[in-house]
């Protein structure tokens, strides 16, 4: 199931998208007052079967005639985000300069965790904001998205995927010069509108092998980073595992997995994103982000 928040009549709306046939159909209705799709992941076993049975019977709009925000707009805290996470992505930022302590191109022995502020969240479609004054390095990061169902710690990597709900793109949007002056990731990965994500928030149940998705990014049609799920240094039961050994995770908690190479300090000279540029972020069957640098 293919989950959105979209807006209508100046109010958010919960839907399933069915993009093969460019329609959403609203299903506030069948669910408590109130809930978003935040309420419907953490109620997932008795949300679930009753939008699969009443979704026939509703009607559907044109997809592209509403506003989708991001799936849970405001995520109830911040996204966790993995650095460094793909072999050839740790080589180009450690030869960029960009990293802390210094130029290392050595691979992590352990997962790399930070976050993003959940005022970075942004619709799948939205502007990004290029904030002139506070950055002027601004870079772009296409990432998958992992969306906990059910909470809990101390989770082992063999019952991890019992904890996924399901899966996003994510693109984590970085002021380089924030992050290499401050020597920590949070401010120069937190700007506002800096976390672009959505469209959809896809169930487990449509992606049988996470590992084989494959991630794409363009700037200006040009493409930028490509690559496979399965080329995590530390998979997705590594980093539930990790998260998860002290911190309980919580239902609607967002993980961000860690980009592949291709990103704007990976070139020499670098190429970092100006106003009017757009980035596009598509992974296989999870849908295309798209926003514009303003």
């Amino acid at each position: 199931m293919k989950l959105v928040t979209f807006t209508a009549e100046a109010a958010d709306r919960v839907g399933v998208a069915d993009p093969g046939a460019g329609l959403v159909r609203d299903v506030s209705a069948v669910l408590p007052d109130g809930a978003g799709v935040l309420e419907v992941v953490e109620n997932w076993d008795a949300l679930g079967p009753a939008l699969t049975e009443r979704i026939p019977e509703l009607p559907g709009v044109p997809l592209d005639s509403v506003r989708l925000r991001a799936p849970i707009p405001v995520p109830r805290r911040n996204v966790f985000c993995v650095g460094k996470n793909y072999r050839e992505h740790v080589a180009e930022f450690g030869r960029s300069g960009y990293d802390t302590p210094g130029r290392s191109e050595a691979l992590p022995d352990k997962p790399i965790v930070f976050s993003k502020a959940t005022t970075s969240v942004t619709g799948p479609y939205d502007d990004v904001q290029s904030h002139p004054g506070v950055t002027s390095e601004l870079d772009y990061e296409g990432e998958l998205g992992v969306i906990i169902g059910r909470g809990g710690r101390g989770i082992s990597r063999e019952r991890a995927f019992e904890h996924v709900w399901g899966y996003t793109i994510v693109n984590d949007v970085t002021a380089r010069d924030l992050q290499r002056d401050h020597k920590q990731w949070l401010l120069g990965k937190s700007l506002d509108t800096h976390c672009p994500m959505g469209p959809y928030a896809v169930s487990a149940d449509e992606v049988p092998d996470v590992t084989a998705l494959e991630l794409e990014t363009t700037v200006n049609g040009e493409n930028r980073q490509l690559a496979l799920v399965k080329d995590l240094i530390f998979d997705i039961p590594d980093l539930i595992a990790t998260l998860s050994a002290g911190i309980t995770l919580l239902p609607g908690d967002i993980i961000a997995t860690g980009t592949p190479a291709g990103v704007g300090i990976g070139f020499e000279p670098p190429k970092f994103l100006s106003h009017g540029d757009v980035v596009e972020v598509a992974i296989t069957g999870l849908g295309v982000l798209r926003n514009r640098i303003v």
